[in-house]
Parts: structure tokens; sequence; C-alpha cells
């Protein structure tokens, strides 16, 4: 029988409840799913994300199928000639498909929004160039719909997320107690800034075995992905739903207690520590973002885990992920192109290959290099943080950030990398830069214990390239910066200082950086 509609189901959208699909009909409808080079290489993403989206694809399809959906699934080939004849991007899969005859009499295309800006211009051409409706839905998987975050935003002068975020913790009464948030407070970040020892118990997140699909997955990705980013060995990620339960109930029993206290922690060999390794699942669909703090709260009301690590694990969710995802579409597409510090910089080598001789700088690669991952404060107060301080190009930054992790997309990438971490939007979600210098990551981890440089030196060959770098970036910024009431105190500092000694943290920053 033709399909009377065709529904696009994206790679990141593998959920059954999703809003292309609420009102369709086994018997007359067909899902359509493209695995498309362009969506491999339009950055070239890291091998073990490629490995878990397709492999997540169709093992999706393969469900669908079960419940008894007919599905057109179109997948890539990892032998011969593999490009002749492949679609260059979704509109050329799709006018493929229509021009078939088992689609000859299809009435329309349904599609819930795609998460990124590049995919909802391309579709909101469709339909013109099919002549036929083409239905845009709202992604319901979230929390904040664009609506309501556009309102709330237009009636605010500065866009803090602390106050959004508890408007979502009203709005969905996670951690609340009628009217109040538990233990009187909206937010405990406070308590979670403990540095870990490596004498700690690490508990290992949930490992799943590759499947023949999977390993299928991971030939086509050596064959055709090879010069891509990443290692492709121990891939350990879940690749369904099932999987993706599994690991969350492995989190909340083996980690989520010491999450909030050692979140911020750092320590050689220990890539995961106490973290979820959840997010792949959240935004690809596997797993409901909702559902998931639902579970910690309620670990939290039994009185299995402390207020602090449940209100620091739900504040990244409904708190960070959903405020970005509403900056992002608030502010595109202009958002890109903000280079507040006007940082023209190429990125660092070394980004590629983790061989630095700064100890904390080559453990955040090395491990994003082996698992596709590394925490939020790696990301945001290593690689980020070194980036910002060098002058690093942000739009070369968030690339970066795009293709070397598995649970980047860029409607969550790009807020928190041009953002957050390189402040290129002059203060948009933060009220100052994340800047740091080598104490903070002697603080927070013991890289630099093991470290070629001595955190303790301030100037010279020897010392902590981060020292020089910080006061360097504060000087050469001095006009954007030093009206920040956050800043008043760290230019007063500055400006205390002997000319001497101001010129000596210039010189050896300089002398970094021509290593560069």
């Amino acid at each position: 029988m033709n399909p009377q509609r065709l529904i696009l189901i994206l790679g990141d959208q593998l959920t059954q409840t999703i809003s292309s699909l609420s009102d369709a009909n086994k018997s007359t409808d067909l899902i359509v799913m493209f695995e498309l080079v362009s969506e491999a290489t339009y950055v070239r993403h890291h091998k073990k994300k490629l490995v878990l989206v397709l492999s997540a694809m169709r093992h999706f399809a393969r469900e669908l199928r079960e419940l008894g959906w007919r599905v057109h699934y179109h997948e890539l080939v990892a032998q011969g000639d593999a490009t002749v004849g492949e679609p260059n991007n979704f509109t050329e899969a799709m006018a493929a498909l229509l021009e078939q005859s088992l689609t000859q009499s299809v009435s329309q295309v349904v599609v819930t929004e795609p998460g990124e800006w590049r995919l909802r211009q391309e579709f909101d051409q469709w339909s013109s160039t099919f002549s036929l409706p083409v239905h845009i839905r709202a992604d319901d998987r979230f929390v904040c719909s664009r609506t309501e975050f556009a309102n709330w935003a237009d009636s605010r002068k500065q866009l803090r997320m602390e106050y959004f975020y508890r408007e979502m913790r009203k709005k969905t009464g996670l951690l609340m107690a009628d009217d109040k948030p538990c233990g009187d407070k909206w937010n405990f970040d406070s308590d979670n800034r403990k540095a870990a020892k490596a004498d700690l118990f690490m508990p290992s997140p949930w490992r799943c075995e590759m499947d023949e699909i999977t390993q299928q997955v991971v030939e086509l990705v050596q064959r055709r992905f090879s010069q891509h980013f990443g290692d492709i060995d121990d891939f350990f990620f879940a690749v369904d739903r099932a999987g993706a339960l599994t690991a969350l109930e492995h989190f909340v029993s083996s980690a989520l207690a010491n999450f909030g206290d050692y979140q911020d922690a750092m320590l050689e060999g220990e890539p995961f520590l106490y973290h979820s390794l959840l997010s792949p699942y959240i935004n690809l669909g596997l797993l409901d973002p909702l559902e998931v703090c639902q579970r910690i709260d309620q670990e939290y009301r039994n009185g299995r885990v402390p207020l602090n690590a449940a209100e620091g694990f739900i504040r990244q969710i409904i708190g960070w992920r959903e405020y970005v995802r509403g900056i992002y579409w608030l502010k595109m597409p202009e958002y890109v192109g903000l280079n507040y510090f006007s940082a023209t910089r190429p990125l660092p080598e070394f980004y590629w290959t983790g061989e630095s001789n700064m100890a904390c700088m080559a453990a955040a690669i090395t491990q994003t290099k082996e698992h596709g991952y590394a925490h939020h404060i790696q990301r945001l107060m290593v690689t980020g943080n070194f980036a910002l301080l060098a002058g690093v190009d942000p739009v070369a930054v968030h690339e970066w950030y795009l293709q070397v992790y598995v649970d980047a997309y860029e409607w969550v990438e790009l807020p928190n990398t041009l953002g957050m971490s390189q402040f290129a939007d002059g203060g948009l979600l933060g009220s100052k830069p994340y800047a740091a210098s080598g104490n903070y990551i002697n603080k927070m981890s013991d890289y630099c214990g093991n470290c070629r440089y001595n955190v303790k030196h301030k100037t010279g060959p020897d010392a902590c390239p981060l020292n020089a770098l910080y006061w360097d970036f504060l000087a050469r910024n001095e006009r954007l910066l030093a009206s920040n009431p956050r800043m008043g105190q760290t230019y007063a500092t500055w400006r205390r200082m002997s000319e001497d000694k101001q010129q000596s943290y210039l010189n050896s920053a300089a002398d970094f950086l021509q290593t560069l």
C-alpha cells in the first residue's frame, strides 16, 4: 500500500513518543530514516560518536519494525564504491525516495523540528521543493518550549540561567516542597567543589557489549571514516533504550551519591569519576530528560542520596541543558559569529594529538581521543580555559568541541562553548569569563604533581603557562573587562603589581604563545 505520509526520523530523535509519531498510522504511514555522509562529515565527528549514532539508529529502526511500523531505512555501506548514488543531504535523500513508485501517493511529509539551525533552514524549503505540505512539529522532549523561553527572555535585561532554572524547578516540581525548594535553597553548588583523592572508590560506567549491528557499524566507520579524530577501540556505549535505562540505574546505584561532592574534581587516570555518562543517551532520545530527573528526585526523597548530589545533577539538565537550547534558538544564526575579544589564534595542533607538556591538557585531550568524553570541568576549565587565555578563534574552538564529543550537538554545544567557555557573546550567558590560572587546576586535580611545569612558579620557562597566560588575557582585554563588577578586585590586583612584574607576566606569556 502506498503511504499517505512520510514521517522522517532524525538520528537524534530515537524516541517512540516523538511528536512526529504522535498521530501516525501503522497501516498508511511510512517512517523514513537516512544515514548520510554529509551528517557524518559536516564536521568530522569522533569515530565513537559515529558508531553510537549509526548503531542507535539501526537498533531503533529494528524496534519500530518489530512493533509493526513500515520503515524505509537508507544505510551507508562499508565496501565498494559507496558514494555512487548516495544522496548528499536530506533534501536529495527525500527527493530520491519521493520519485520511487512506492511513494507516489504521498500526501504530506512530517518531521519533528531538528535540533540544529542548518537543518531547520533546509527543511523550511521542502514545501516548495517537493510541492507537498511539510509539517515541522515542535520537539516536545524539552521541559521548556522555544516560545516559552522566548517569552521568559523578553521580559529580562539579563538572561541568567539561575533564574530560569528556578522557573523550571517550579514548573516540574523537581526537588520542591510545595512552593519552596527542598532544603530551602535553590542551588547547592558551593557544596560541590571537593577535590577527589586517588584512594577513593571509583565506580565504572556501565558497559554495553557490542552486538552484530554495532560490530557492522564499527567496520563501516573504520573503512569510510578512518581519518576522523578519535579511537574506535573499546566501544562500550549503550545503543538502544533498554541499554540506556540500564546505564541510568547503574549510575543511580553506584555513583550518584558522590556525584555532588566531586563533580568538579579531576584525577589522572580517572576519566569518569562519579559522572553519569547519560548525556549521549538523553541527546539521542534514548532517555527522556524529565524521566531521568524524576528518577534522581526519587532517590533523594527516598533518602538514598544527599540533596547536593540530586540538585547538582538535576540543575545540569533542567537548568543548563534547557537554558542553552533556549539561547541557541533565540540568538541563531548570528550567535555563531560572535567574537567579543576578537580572538584569532588558530587552534593548537595538540588539541588533536594530546601531545602537550601541560599534564592537564594532555589528560583531558587524551581521554577525549580515547572515549569521546570529558566531563564539564575538563571542558570548561582545562581545554576551554586554555583556549580562552591563549586567544584562540572561538569558532575554531566551537568546531573542535562539536567534532570530538559523543554528546555534542550544535544546539547544546555552541552556547556552552562560545558563550560559557569563551565569553565570545560578551556576557549573555555568563556574568564574567571562566578564566583561571594554574592554581585552580592544582586545587581541583592531581595533574600538577606529574607536570613538566611547576604550578607554583609564576613566570619563566618552567612556570605553569596558565599563570602568565591568565594575566596576559586580563591585560590585553582590560578595556572590555575592567568595568565588569565581578572583575574589579582582579584588576585592582593587576594594577598594584610593579611594572616589572607585569612585564614579566606578559613576556612569559608571549614566549609560550610563540611555541604554539
